[in-house]
């Protein structure tokens, strides 16, 4: 199984394709599955990389505290590891947040940077409805109940009645690959703690912020402060799409991001 051991830590990841590297990062509780919409897409044009966090999928997951910026250096503990100078990183939700400090701590690393359906954390984001947040911070015990309560605030109620198929699929791999309750709280502790506000316009990369509108999770309205505060980053919106845009609308997603990542001009 495909393991790169980064201080004390085995990282699990994913990879197809040749060529530029690309690191996709999930949310709070996904694994590398999150992404399986982008990486045959990317795979044509990158060497596209998907990984587990620290506490999620296959990565090691230590009950002790965890931190952004410790979760951030396993991105580049994990290129180091695979040879890898320099990589595009693309980051969702809680992997934004791993994405943007990233993108601070490791700036030689990065080429450029898709955030998406993330913010720059702290107390003057928008904060989560307070019925999704209901979800997030309170379990049932029954994952399976659990993830399609996650679910259906994560996506548009379309796509859930029209896509019944890609939730029980998210559900099986998810119940077949599950995370402590433990290492969830981990997760959720460190995602809380994040704020880079005052940093954020320090990253020198070219960016990309890409948001659903009618995002459930994290309002849309923090795209546009996130595109406020970095200078000449570039913000894509997706009408009738949630949280989870890039498998809602997967086919748009790849070809902006995969335009951005090429230096071309994002269209859609």
């Amino acid at each position: 199984m495909p393991h790169v051991r980064v201080d004390d830590l085995q990282l699990f990841y994913v990879e197809q394709g040749r060529g530029e590297a690309v690191v996709f990062i999930p949310g709070l509780g996904g694994d590398h599955h999150l992404w399986h919409h982008q990486l045959p897409a990317f795979a044509q044009h990158f060497r596209a990389i998907a990984l587990d966090p620290r506490g999620a999928g296959q990565s090691d997951k230590p009950d002790l505290p965890y931190t952004i910026e410790e979760m951030a250096d396993d991105v580049a503990g994990l290129l180091e590891g695979l040879g890898i100078e320099r990589a595009h990183v693309v980051g969702a939700s809680m992997g934004g947040f791993i994405a943007q400090m990233f993108a601070l701590r490791h700036p030689h690393r990065l080429g450029r940077l898709i955030l998406c359906c993330t913010s720059f954390g702290g107390p003057n984001v928008v904060p989560m409805p307070p019925e999704s947040l209901a979800v997030f911070t309170q379990r049932t015990g029954d994952p399976a109940t659990d993830l399609r309560r996650l679910w259906a605030v994560s996506v548009t109620e379309r796509f859930l009645r029209e896509h019944p198929e890609v939730l029980e699929e998210y559900v099986a791999w998810r119940v077949a690959h599950p995370q402590p309750l433990y290492a969830y709280q981990r997760q959720l502790a460190a995602a809380l703690a994040f704020n880079v506000e005052s940093r954020i316009h320090e990253i020198q990369a070219p960016v990309l912020i890409a948001h659903g509108m009618e995002d459930r999770v994290v309002p849309v309205e923090n795209a546009r402060r996130l595109h406020a505060r970095i200078p000449g980053s570039r913000l894509v919106l997706f009408p009738e799409a949630g949280h989870l845009f890039f498998i809602e609308r997967a086919e748009e997603f790849n070809r902006v991001a995969i335009a951005f990542l090429k230096g071309e001009e994002p269209s859609g």
